[in-house]
């Protein structure tokens, strides 16, 4: 990657400006506020309400790091679960990212987002409950366990695009790049910290009240999202919103037509399957082909924890030395190419552990400041009555694919062997990065905000919209 200069706007070839083209033809700059309030043109670290915000999160991450281990164990010690009804529990968790995605991208925009993210937080601090309830009652069944997956999910995809969906409003659109690498920072801590806390918490209370914590969580993401007095940009009218399908066909629009977030979604479902299918072997191969023991294998997962925290720390640096496309190109690469020691491990097998140890780091520090910068870039770009939808047709197009990742994994597995799957994986994971090189990503300085759908039909630039 090059050094780029921040002297002037950037400007993305074929993807006009909001203000459209001057008469000289050159791109009009845009006020760097993204629609905020005067007040929070601050520090991020002096806008208490953008430190609510960055509370709520980081208390809810590390709940949910204690459920992600307690919902597992629960059903594997408690219930006995097979190990096709602890697959299809894990399943259900992600299943309403494909069943409602979009549906929730919809809603999210005709409704305030922050009532939307407290509304999720308290349902799934009552729908956890529910779980030492039913062991009190000795009621307690994996059926049980699959419903609160499913609605617990259901409540996470609403949360989670109106989550995408607020921070532009919160914070000045220059401050976004700053604002997500803050928020990555604390949901790495958790990553790094979430699992062992969960372990002492389920060996102390059990697996049923260890999620009371979840719980409580929540309920404190909730008060603290309550708090926040910064306003919302107004929504549309009743009067004036077309059908649920047709809204929902205008974010699919969006994102089809414009060549940097065609891009960005091309490689983030490249990565998903690739991703997927690496990790359905993963800890088997790690076990069985190079003879990592528990604990070993543990230092392993917790050392992508510390990369992803490395990774949100040099996201924000990485955009200003190279600029914003160049650094997102540049770190999908580096996270496939990283990856290529893990299958290396099995011609190496001395060198086994620090090996996968250094892949680890690697590619979560890569992966990480990816995701703040694209993120970023999406929030940056995207009108903000369409940040709903946008974002959950990502989530829809990108997230849906994981299970078809982890199958695909499982029969190749069989079909390959582990270290064969883990090389497909991750050759799919180095090529993701094609799809950023030969998009306008790589020259991207700067992000330029893409046009209101409407005025890809009325406006004089029409013919300069994305396609």
């Amino acid at each position: 990657m090059s050094s780029t200069s921040h002297d002037e706007p950037g400007v993305v070839p074929g993807l006009p400006s909001d203000a459209g083209p001057s008469p000289l033809g050159q791109s009009v700059p845009l006020p760097s506020s993204g629609g905020v309030p005067p007040e929070s043109s601050r520090p991020l670290l002096r806008h208490p309400d953008f430190l609510r915000f960055w509370g709520a999160q980081a208390v809810s991450q590390f709940g949910t790091h204690v459920s992600a281990l307690a919902l597992p164990l629960i059903a594997a010690t408690t219930l006995a679960a097979s190990p096709f009804e602890t697959g299809l529990l894990a399943a259900l968790g992600w299943l309403p990212f494909l069943l409602v995605g979009l549906f929730a991208g919809v809603l999210v925009d005709r409704w305030p987002r922050r009532p939307v993210m407290i509304a999720a937080d308290v349902g799934r601090a009552a729908i956890f409950a529910v779980i030492p309830a039913a062991w009190l009652l000795n009621a307690l069944t994996i059926e049980v366990l699959y419903a609160v997956a499913l609605l617990a999910g259901t409540l996470t995809v609403f949360f989670d695009v109106a989550y995408l969906s607020y921070l532009p409003a919160l914070v000045e659109r220059r401050q976004l790049v700053d604002g997500n690498s803050r928020l990555e920072a604390t949901a790495s801590a958790a990553q790094i910290v979430g699992p062992g806390l969960g372990g002492v918490l389920v060996r102390v209370l059990g697996g049923p009240f260890a999620l009371v914590v979840d719980a409580a969580s929540f309920v404190v993401s909730g008060a603290l999202l309550w708090r926040i007095k910064s306003p919302e940009p107004a929504r549309t009218p009743a009067a004036e919103r077309s059908g649920v399908w047709t809204e929902i066909g205008e974010g699919l629009s969006v994102v089809r037509r414009s060549e940097v977030l065609r891009a960005l979604v091309f490689a983030s479902a490249t990565v998903q399957v690739a991703g997927f299918a690496f990790l359905a072997v993963y800890v088997l191969f790690m076990t069985r082909d190079l003879g990592l023991d528990a604990g070993e294998v543990g230092l392993v997962l917790a050392t992508g924890g510390v990369g992803a925290l490395a990774g949100s720390l040099v996201a924000g640096p990485a955009r200003a030395r190279f600029g914003q496309g160049p650094t997102i190109v540049g770190a999908m690469f580096l996270f496939g190419a990283t990856g290529l020691l893990v299958p290396l491990a099995v011609l190496a097998p001395r060198c086994a552990l620090p090996l996968v140890v250094a892949s680890e780091f690697l590619q979560w520090m890569a992966i990480v400041a990816y995701d703040v910068n694209a993120i970023s870039l999406r929030q940056a770009i995207v009108p903000d009555r369409l940040a709903g939808r946008v974002n959950g047709t990502v989530r829809f197009l990108v997230w849906g694919l994981r299970p078809i990742g982890s199958l695909l994994g499982g029969v190749l597995g069989g079909a390959i062997g582990l270290a064969g799957t883990l090389v497909v994986g991750e050759l799919g994971m180095l090529v993701a990065f094609a799809w950023l090189l030969l998009s306008p990503l790589r020259s991207l300085r700067e992000a330029v905000p893409i046009p209101d759908p409407g005025s890809w039909q009325t406006s004089p630039a029409a013919e300069g919209a994305p396609s």
